[in-house]
Parts: C-alpha cells; sequence; structure tokens
C-alpha cells in the first residue's frame, strides 16, 4: 500500500509530467521531421551510395554539394527563385491589403446587409478551387493576363479566409480606441491605417504566412495560366527536374531542399511576431 502511495506521488510530480510531455512532443517531432531529415540526407549523399536501402540511411558517409551545383548550373533556379519570390510578396502585399479594406467595415461599421455578405464572403470557403479554376483561366486569357505575374497572382489577390481572419481580429479591438481617434478629427480610412492595423498586427502575420507559404508551394495555377518556363515558379521548376534528369532521385532532393529553405527560413524569423499583443498598441502619441 505505502509503495502505491509512493508510486501516485511520484506521477503527480509536476516536473515529472513536463518531462513525460517533453518525451511525448520530442518524439512526434521526430517523427514528423523524418522525412526532411532523410530530404536533406539524399540531396548531400554521392552517386556511389545507395538512397534506398533498409533500414534508411539518412546521414551521408560522403557528403557532398555536387548535386546542389548540377541542379543550379542545369536549370535556370536562379530565375525560378525570383519568380516564386516575386509572386509570393506581390501574393502578400495585395491580400493583406484588400483583406483588411475589406474586412474593417464588416467589423466595425454598421449598414444594412453586412452579416449577409460576410456570410456569402465565408461561404465560398466551401468551394474547392477546382471548380471556379476554369472560370478563372477564361478570365485570364480574355484579360491578356496568361504569362505574366499578374495572372499568376490573380486568385491571391483576396480571399475569404483572410477577410474572415482580420474580421475577427478588428473586433477584438477596444471600441474606445475607436472613439478617441474619432473625438480627434480621424477619418475611416486613417482610422483604419494608424489604429486598426497596428492593433491586429498578429493577425496580419498570420495571413501573411498563411499566403506566402500558399503563394510559394502552389503548383497546380501557375502549370495551367504559364507555358513559358519564364514564368516558372520554383514547384514547376522542381517538376521539370524529373524529365531533365531522368528521375535522378538525388538531383530531385537537391531542388526540393532549395525550394523549402526559404520558407523554413520565413518562418523561423517571423514566428515570434505571432502572438497576441495589448490592443492599446493602435494609439499614437
Amino acid at each position: 500500500m505505502l509503495d502505491n502511495q509512493r508510486f501516485r506521488a511520484i506521477l503527480r510530480n509536476p516536473r515529472l509530467k513536463a518531462l513525460g510531455m517533453y518525451l511525448f512532443l520530442g518524439a512526434i517531432a521526430l517523427v514528423m521531421l523524418f522525412p526532411l531529415f532523410w530530404l536533406i540526407g539524399t540531396a548531400l549523399k554521392s552517386p556511389e551510395e545507395n538512397i534506398f536501402s533498409f533500414p534508411p540511411q539518412i546521414f551521408p558517409q560522403h557528403p557532398t554539394f555536387n548535386n546542389f551545383l548540377a541542379v543550379w548550373e542545369t536549370v535556370p533556379f536562379g530565375r525560378y527563385i525570383f519568380n516564386s519570390v516575386f509572386v509570393a510578396l506581390l501574393s502578400v502585399a495585395f491580400n493583406l491589403l484588400f483583406c483588411s479594406l475589406a474586412a474593417y467595415p464588416l467589423a466595425r461599421l454598421e449598414f444594412r446587409g453586412r452579416d449577409l455578405i460576410f456570410a456569402l464572403i465565408v461561404s465560398t470557403l466551401m468551394i474547392p478551387f477546382q471548380i471556379v479554376m476554369i472560370p478563372l483561366y477564361v478570365l485570364i486569357v480574355q484579360l491578356g493576363l496568361k504569362n505574366t505575374y499578374l495572372g499568376i497572382i490573380f486568385p491571391s489577390l483576396a480571399s475569404a479566409f483572410g477577410i474572415f481572419l482580420l474580421r475577427q481580429a478588428f473586433q477584438g479591438v477596444p471600441k474606445e480606441l475607436e472613439e478617441a481617434a474619432r473625438m480627434d478629427g480621424c477619418s475611416e480610412l486613417g482610422l483604419w491605417w494608424h489604429i486598426m492595423l497596428p492593433a491586429v498586427r498578429p493577425a496580419l502575420t498570420t495571413l501573411a504566412i498563411f499566403v506566402f507559404i500558399g503563394s510559394w508551394s502552389d503548383f497546380l495555377w501557375p502549370l495551367i495560366v504559364t507555358d513559358r518556363p519564364d514564368y516558372y515558379t520554383l514547384p514547376l521548376g522542381v517538376a521539370a527536374l524529373a524529365s531533365t534528369f531522368s528521375l535522378d532521385w538525388r538531383l530531385l532532393a537537391a531542388g526540393s531542399v532549395i525550394s523549402i529553405a526559404p520558407v523554413l527560413l520565413l518562418f523561423a524569423f517571423v514566428q515570434r511576431y505571432i502572438i497576441p499583443t495589448n490592443a492599446g498598441s493602435g494609439v499614437k502619441g
């Protein structure tokens, strides 16, 4: 009986519980990161090493960067990187601008049909992109935007998810900030820019990350709207490696590492901004 009580007391120890939780989360993290480690290891392996050995050998015995050099010299990866960065940054900028402009009146202004408009916007989240893909393509062709950067970013100019996210964030801003700004003679546009946007900076950062990753990894729409290699983004460039190198998995892995490295770096730098902040920071002194 005494041993059982000691055992239960040990299990109730907060430090032991925390250690068990860390071990459990660490095991999950290793399982989720294993494909990434295997991809990097494959990209660094020399041609003499077997990449399909069992059990899998993650770390290469003779690491080499020749695979990265071969990919960079044979395929215009520099152009693909520029296209992806340019398209992703434009998508983020336009999405934040249009979504915040649409979300602000839906959250803070009173007008007839506001809730109905918001419900219709949110309902579009249930429509798969494959359904609107053909009408979008026809519109792009009629506007003469095929094989252009604007044609690639056209579906990312605004999003129902972004409007929903920012509307909820705007609704959490204290009304006292808005009333104080109005008493100082601030216009609606000035209130949106000087008060609301600084107050919802974490939501803006979160939306920017989602839009950037979605635009960076998008394969289907750029494949449809572009047929010139000058406008290929990185996903299309990695797909082109399969035919260029006849399924050399080392080179495909090297190209994949190049394509995902900017996203990992972006998340590492901006994750500290995805935290709740005091809405009072929107007040300008």
